[in-house]
């Protein structure tokens, strides 16, 4: 006997799928939608298992409020960005990789102390960009999600053992642990 609870997440972002490549006697046309510049609304559902109740729960729903807070404050309304994405230097002129500030959750943002106050609207160009080093698909994505929320869990002994991400209300990613 197990138990498994889960709580969901949304969040405005977009995203450019570079090595999107088809086959078109499945896809019907060879059009590489996903290689534009566009935004979703994602949703995340991150699940978490125990075979023992502490205090009566999996855990406290209270306790993934940090990843809520990741979520708004990292990449509601913001542009996930691979840094070897071909266009990279296009899309952020002017900003060597050097200038990135690394996180431990695996993600970069730019460093934008390094524009004058005269350029604000350059800092608020870059301030919409999350670097990441990988291809930001569905996929992705989700087992990304996965490792920030399972490295946060194990301090409190509490396994996740799937996300879910849909990238839009009829298509979904699921990692498992």
């Amino acid at each position: 006997m197990h138990w498994k609870i889960s709580k969901e997440f949304d969040f405005c972002y977009g995203h450019r799928v570079w090595s999107q490549t088809l086959n078109t006697e499945f896809s019907l046309d060879g059009c590489l939608k996903c290689r534009h510049l566009h935004g979703h609304q994602g949703k995340i559902l991150v699940y978490l298992e125990a075979e023992e109740l502490k205090d009566g729960m999996v855990t406290d729903f209270k306790h993934l409020n940090w990843f809520k807070v990741f979520i708004d404050d990292v990449l509601d309304h913001k542009f996930i960005l691979d840094i070897n994405d071909p266009l990279f230097e296009t899309l952020i002129p002017n900003v060597s990789k050097k200038e990135l500030i690394f996180f431990e959750e695996g993600y970069s943002i730019i460093d934008l102390n390094k524009f004058s106050n005269e350029a604000i609207h350059l800092k608020e160009l870059y301030e919409g960009y999350i670097i990441v080093d990988f291809v930001p698909t569905s996929e992705n994505l989700s087992a990304w999600f996965l490792r920030i929320v399972q490295k946060k869990m194990n301090k409190l002994n509490v396994k996740v053992s799937h996300i879910e991400f849909l990238e839009t209300p009829k298509s979904k990613s699921t990692f498992y642990a």
